[in-house]
């Protein structure tokens, strides 16, 4: 499925903060209504925390899937609105909010984005993930320097010295990929067990023995230097005096992430211990007229974080939206099997038709 990226105004029916399951969910039951949603969000891929955290591990309560691995669900999703053609500011954060006089909103993204939207639904999951930074003295100097805490396009590491801090499914992961791009990986960690899939604790090692990688364990990076560009970084090995001191072009920690509201607690909403209160459960809307929150991001008595309670939340969110939109029209409920699904670019899915037929 090909993102939709934009630079004028993005205009949308619901602009949806938040590309985790719920978000993305909430795209087909808007689609259904023939509503167009667009999707910010502040991690360069769909799928929230699904795809950044644990794409291999398995979830066990999604109806009718026994078992379903986390990423396997965010693509099975994004295959099911792929008929309804939802654009993507990927890799921003919604900054700030502005209430129309029509009643619409225009939200802008900490780069710049503006969208103009009649409905907002924020579906932020836990909130907006930000990057849990090692505690290296000046760090934030090196960012967009040769410092990055995701890897948003791996080619930007092809033939480069690449530096790789973590212990968990990420940092794995990454080693492998770009044992194949970079013309050098080392892999730190500070202690000698990986926490992850173990096809990808194999592979390393694997890459290892080759000599492919470099793994230097148990260890911390502890310094970086350079000019204008980071271009070398200290690692201090347990039970050395001396800390190693390697030359790098990149250096990538990836030890997870931490969420939060970020400026959409500034936005005026009802906050209960970093969650968004809605009013009620009929339709999930805040405190704002045309903003609901769906997902874990909200809270109500009774609230469960569960990811089919977000997919329950999205379906009421969009039919209490297409209301608001459309105040004059009364939507009839079609169900899929009978109605199928017709997408904005002319697809349509249905069941094959009966048939009147003699049997002689």
């Amino acid at each position: 499925m090909q993102y939709v990226f934009t630079i004028a105004m993005i205009k949308t029916d619901i602009l949806i903060i938040g590309a985790g399951p719920t978000g993305l969910f909430a795209v087909f039951e808007a689609g259904l209504l023939q509503l167009k949603c667009h999707i910010i969000d502040a991690l360069p891929m769909p799928g929230g925390q699904l795809s950044e955290l644990y794409p291999k591990k398995p979830i066990y309560d999604i109806p009718g899937f026994p078992e379903v691995l986390a990423g396997d669900l965010v693509n099975n999703l994004m295959e099911q609105i792929k008929p309804f053609s939802p654009g993507f500011t990927l890799g921003e954060r919604a900054e700030k909010i502005e209430k129309q006089s029509d009643g619409s909103f225009i939200v802008t993204t900490d780069k710049g984005t503006a969208h103009h939207t009649k409905v907002v639904a924020i579906a932020g999951g836990l909130g907006s993930f930000e990057p849990k930074k090692p505690p290296i003295e000046g760090i934030e100097s090196w960012e967009d320097k040769g410092v990055s805490y995701m890897i948003k396009d791996p080619e930007v590491y092809r033939n480069k010295k690449v530096l790789i801090a973590g212990g968990g499914d990420s940092a794995l992961d990454w080693t492998i990929f770009l044992a194949d791009v970079a013309s050098e990986v080392t892999l730190v960690h500070r202690r000698s067990e990986f926490r992850g899939a173990l096809d990808s604790v194999e592979k390393v090692q694997a890459l290892k023995n080759s000599a492919k990688i470099n793994l230097i364990t148990p260890a911390e990076v502890i310094g970086l230097a350079g000019d204008t560009q980071l271009n070398k970084a200290f690692i201090q090995k347990a039970g050395e005096e001396a800390p190693i001191e390697l030359s790098v072009d990149a250096f990538i920690p990836l030890f997870g992430l931490s969420p939060k509201l970020g400026p959409i607690g500034a936005w005026g909403l009802e906050i209960e211990k970093n969650a968004i209160v809605v009013d009620n459960t009929l339709d999930y809307m805040t405190n704002i007229p045309g903003v609901y929150a769906i997902g874990d991001v909200n809270t109500y008595p009774g609230k469960l974080k569960l990811i089919l309670c977000g997919f329950h939340e999205a379906t009421l969110m969009c039919q209490s939206a297409y209301g608001r939109i459309f105040p004059d029209k009364r939507y009839v409920m079609k169900y899929t099997t009978v109605g199928g699904v017709t997408g904005f670019d002319g697809t349509k899915k249905e069941a094959p038709k009966a048939v009147v037929k003699k049997i002689e």
